[in-house]
Order: C-alpha cells, then structure tokens, then sequence
C-alpha cells in the first residue's frame, strides 16, 4: 500500500492536562508525520499551566488541530477523566469519514513516520482491531523498551480501527478500559498487538501522577474488574511483592487495590464470557512461561 502525500483516514484524540514540559514535543511529533491525520481533537482537561496557550500556538498553522476545554475545579480523577476526556473529544469529530481513531497520550516523541508504519500493517492485516508501537521510557541515563505481553497495545498511543471500535461498544469510561477493549476485541474475531520494531519515547514515566503506591493499588483494582485469573493474580503479586519498589510494599498494595474492589463489589467491566476468555489466555501464559523454563534448563 501506497499513501499519498496528505493522504488521512485516522482521527486523533489527545486529552491532556497540565503538559506544559512536553506538549510541545508531542505537538511537532505528530505536525511532522509522514502521513497526517484528519483531525487532531486536544482534549483539556482543566490545565491551570501554560498548556492551552502552547496549543493554541500551533493551531495557528494547522487548521486539522482543534482544542476543547474542560472546566474543572475538582482535582482530576486519575484513571477516568482522561477515558472520559477522550470520549467528548471523539464525539465532536466521528462524524467524519475515517478507518482508525487513536488515543493518543500529550508526553510523547514519535518518530516521523510512526502512523505510517502502523496503518501499513493494518492494512495488510484485516483483522487486526488494535495496535500500537513499544514505548521507551528513561531509566537513569539510558532508554528502555516497556515489556508488554505481545497481545497488548500501549494505552500511550493505542490505534484502534473503527469497525473494531464499533464492535465492542467503544472504550469503557472506566479505569480499566486499555486492558477491556482488547477483551472485548478477542471475543468478537478482532486481533491486538504492539510492534516492537516502532518505537516511540514515553517522556514520562507511567504512574509519576499517581505516585508508585497508588498506581499499585489501581492495577490491583483493575486487575479484578478486567475478569483476570486468581493463579495468574498470585503471580503478579509475588512478582510485584520482589521486584515492585519500594520493596514488599508494592505488592502489598497490589493486594489491597484488588481486595477493595472485591469487597466492594466493584462491576466487573467484562461478562462472564469474555471474562472466561481472560482467564484462558491468562492461565496459558503461566503454562508458556513453565514449559519455557524447563526446557532451558534441560
């Protein structure tokens, strides 16, 4: 597939609050792409920083930028009000006539033909629903590639074709929704990945809003509304319990996200089917990983 010049059959959705450091990176990112989108939507969500007077510097000159405002005087709800930020974002522009729309996150260095290199492999693969590249992040002096389980797209820069979209209801407006989305996505025919060849730089590092305790408890409570197994959980939370930081504390807090959500009956944001799905996929990894080490030391 060829794309020609300013050819744009994706829609980008961006919410952001409080980037002053690194928007303006994010901004000549995408300006710079080989294949521009059709409309780039920069949701914010309250910034009290220069933010909004930086994008409104670069829309002067790219007429397919557009910017909405949230009004907030609340803190912001980590973990829903950027879902939430993205969804006003999209309804203002789904409308048009595209194939792909992207969340896209405000702290990241893309490399110039990033979407090109994606939409190429959409293209080549029908079913693919979901996909992104592999995110750097920097640890001390040096940048790092993410681990990610192969099947799982980067919520930092997440590309989702809109049939795909469209078939499993749109993101959940919850915390939760980049693991559910690729749930629901396996369960109707979709398939979902990362492609470590593209790399973009996460410029900053994940959780750094939350702080390290909290963003254990979260993943602790999402891990349980997502329908993930309880062998995998035990696992998870050995792993988090040796290596998280601080030491032993992370995982503590692991637990304690998903015991919250138990007792307090938290929704489930999957239905026992998908969430059966979960399990499978989940409990076939431990059993990969098992046979993986047997056969190195044999």
């Amino acid at each position: 597939m060829e794309f020609s010049e300013g050819a744009a059959n994706y829609i980008i959705i961006t919410p952001v609050k409080d980037e002053e450091r690194y928007i303006a990176c994010t901004l000549e990112s995408v300006i710079g792409q080989t294949v521009r989108p059709l409309r780039w939507v920069l949701v914010d969500d309250g910034s009290s920083d220069t933010t909004s007077e930086i994008i409104q510097t670069y829309m002067r000159n790219c007429a397919w930028i557009s910017y909405i405002r949230i009004e907030r005087n609340a803190q912001r709800m980590l973990g829903s009000a950027e879902i939430r930020a993205f969804s006003l974002g999209y309804e203002s522009v789904c409308h048009l006539d595209h194939e792909y729309v992207v969340k896209l996150d405000a702290d990241l260095l893309l490399p110039s033909d990033y979407f090109e290199q994606i939409l190429r492999r959409f293209r080549s693969n029908p079913r693919l629903g979901i996909a992104s590249g592999l995110y750097l992040e920097k640890k001390k002096e040096s940048w790092i590639p993410v681990t990610l389980p192969q099947y799982h797209a980067a919520g930092a820069s997440k590309i989702v074709r809109v049939a795909c979209f469209r078939a499993i209801g749109g993101f959940p407006l919850l915390p939760g929704w980049d693991t559910v989305d690729e749930i629901k996505s396996w369960t109707r025919g979709w398939e979902t990945t990362h492609f470590s060849e593209i790399q973009f730089h996460h410029l900053k590092a994940e959780g750094s809003a939350m702080g390290v305790l909290r963003m254990s408890f979260f993943h602790g409570e999402i891990y349980y509304v997502s329908g993930g197994s309880a062998l995998f959980f035990f696992g998870k939370l050995l792993h988090r319990t040796i290596t998280g930081r601080p030491l032993l504390l992370a995982g503590a807090m692991l637990f304690c996200g998903y015991l919250y959500a138990v007792l307090s009956r938290r929704p489930k944001l999957v239905n026992l089917h998908e969430e059966a799905y979960y399990k499978r996929l989940l409990n076939r990894r431990i059993a990969e990983q098992l046979t993986s080490r047997l056969s190195f030391r044999s």
